[in-house]
């Protein structure tokens, strides 16, 4: 990558997480377009849409990256950022992604990141259909030369991937099993709180919107990383746990497993107003049934902020949408080593093996069990939620066949 193409792209990636996609629109034409200029007062990017075009889309404040679309690894900084002290709050009513145009897309393979020996922690921005999205890869040592699995991670409200890998922990267990860890960054632009937008309609459905972003991004990864395609799977912190539902909805074609932390069940909400009523007092419906995918699911019951119905509804919705599994479940109480009181219900298919589980955290808020201080919004004392998850989603491959 020559210098100056790689300062552009490296300003592009700063600007896309910081919401300033206008002039990260100007920096990426002008990367391609070998421009080395200063960055000038904001213009009309190069090859932008007529007057008229401009006109027919004026409420539309994100369409303005006009390239081809591609994925662009930069060189990471030095991981491990403080905690965020604003609420973690899953929603934001304030800016759409635009609905995915299904345009063709360019993918380039990864540029090394940093790390030491093979493992690599890299940064990228991609864009597919005109939206850009960064995110963060960590790809251990551990497994090179093979087809390993990949979990896809979204994390809450005010949270970014550097926060939400400290705080969970998940690239310390990608060392030590060797499996990938995708970090999508959702940006102030599109959410002023950088929240998934799970309860709006045009974001819960397959081809539309965020869901079709992220199930894009994580087919380029597989691509460029030669990931197993029977072992991906996702998870997500509140705002995350609902976009993690929704995927698991959307794309059963993609996702082998889902978890969902202290999130919401799809179809939950269609506007703000309903937001609210679910995140205070639980669902109020859920929408259309869909096929899912074996799904595990962590809440607190003293969640201030996503209420215990959520969580049950999640469970009791992956329990009716996937065949053979049992309604009557295996349960046991327990206590972590840290301290917190759970309570573990699971359900099995056909086969006997855990198809469903549910862990009721006694007394745990709104924060991800046994993750670390490090990150914000976790409950260390457990129980460990990142090595749960990575072990029930190990048991299952897209093809339904025993891991």
């Amino acid at each position: 990558m020559n210098p100056l193409f790689e300062r552009l792209m490296r300003k592009a990636t700063e600007l896309t997480q910081s919401g300033n996609l206008q002039e990260a629109t100007r920096a990426i034409q002008r990367a391609l377009g070998g421009d080395a200029a200063p960055f000038p007062p904001a213009a009309t990017p190069a090859g932008a849409p007529t007057a008229s075009a401009r006109a027919s889309h004026a409420s539309d404040e994100t369409l303005v990256v006009d390239v081809e679309a591609r994925v662009v690894d930069l060189p990471a900084t030095a991981s491990g950022t403080a905690a965020e002290t604003a609420p973690i709050h899953p929603l934001d009513d304030l800016h759409d992604l635009p609905e995915s145009r299904l345009a063709p897309e360019t993918v380039e393979p990864p540029a090394p990141g940093t790390g030491t020996g093979t493992e690599q922690w890299t940064e990228g921005l991609f864009v597919h259909a005109h939206r850009p999205l960064g995110y963060k890869l960590f790809v251990p040592e551990k497994g090179a030369g093979s087809p390993r699995p990949l979990v896809l991670m979204l994390h809450g409200c005010t949270q970014d991937p550097e926060d939400f890998a400290a705080g969970t922990q998940m690239n310390q267990l990608a060392r030590e099993h060797g499996f990938l860890v995708l970090y999508p960054a959702q940006t102030q632009h599109a959410n002023s709180s950088r929240c998934w937008n799970w309860f709006k309609p045009q974001h819960q459905q397959r081809g539309r919107g965020e869901p079709e972003l992220l199930a894009a991004l994580t087919r380029s990864v597989m691509a460029a990383q030669a990931v197993d395609p029977e072992r991906v799977y996702v998870a997500g912190l509140s705002a995350g746990g609902a976009m993690a539902d929704i995927l698991a909805h959307a794309y059963p074609d993609l996702f082998a497993a889902a978890g969902v932390h202290s999130g919401l069940p799809t179809g939950a909400a269609a506007d703000l107003m309903s937001a609210l009523g679910a995140m205070k007092n639980g669902p109020a419906a859920s929408g259309t049934r869909r096929p899912t995918v074996p799904t595990i699911v962590f809440h607190g019951d003293a969640d201030a902020t996503v209420h215990v119905r959520n969580g049950e509804a999640v469970t009791a919705a992956a329990i009716a949408e996937q065949q053979g599994v049992g309604r009557t479940a295996d349960t046991t109480q327990g206590r972590s080593a840290g301290g917190r009181a759970f309570t573990r219900r699971v359900h099995a298919d056909a086969q006997g093996r855990p198809a469903v589980e549910h862990w009721l955290l006694h007394g745990a808020g709104h924060a991800w069990a046994g993750g670390s201080a490090r990150g914000s919004y976790t409950d260390p004392s457990g129980p460990d939620a990142s090595a749960e998850m990575l072990r029930f989603f190990l048991s299952h491959r897209r093809s339904g066949a025993a891991a």
